[in-house]
């Protein structure tokens, strides 16, 4: 069965450019435009792995984050932010709370989110898929950064 991501970004280029870095892996991507559409496709599907847009207009990421633990402690959710610091306050408060979750920043490359996307799903580092050392189907020819730089420009 194929593993399931969602992302969730209230801005139309970072979903995008979520789904554009992850079109050559395995794994199927949804995406949402907003916390309160990410948390009703958390509720109808089981998602592997959630990336999580933390300013957002409605609902913060951390908000979605506090929902989404509510009902499922063990799916890796990367708060991604261009705006840490900002945010400081409300992401420590969440830890401190017992919240799980990574923070990853907004400007990662299509293949750092391709690499984090393999890392936290299949449990090896880069190093172990690009020596075919797995079982996952993803191989260094599809992260390439010739193809990456194709990518960029289309």
């Amino acid at each position: 069965m194929r593993k399931h991501i969602l992302v969730v970004d209230d801005d139309q280029g970072i979903r995008k450019l979520f789904s554009r870095a992850l079109e050559d892996t395995p794994y199927m991507v949804d995406t949402a435009e907003s916390g309160e559409k990410g948390l009703r496709l958390h509720k109808l599907f089981d998602y592997d792995l959630i990336f999580l847009d933390l300013y957002m207009p409605g609902m913060s990421g951390i908000e979605v984050v506090r929902e989404i633990r509510m009902t499922d402690m063990d799916v890796p959710i990367y708060v991604v932010t261009s705006f840490y610091k900002e945010f400081l306050e409300e992401i420590t408060k969440a830890l401190n709370d017992g919240l799980k979750f990574e923070i990853t920043h907004k400007s990662n490359t299509l293949e750092k989110i391709a690499i984090i996307a393999t890392e936290t799903l299949e449990g090896l580092k880069i190093d172990q898929v690009n020596k075919g050392q797995h079982n996952t189907g993803i191989i260094k020819a599809k992260v390439r950064p010739d193809v990456l730089q194709k990518r960029v420009r289309n």
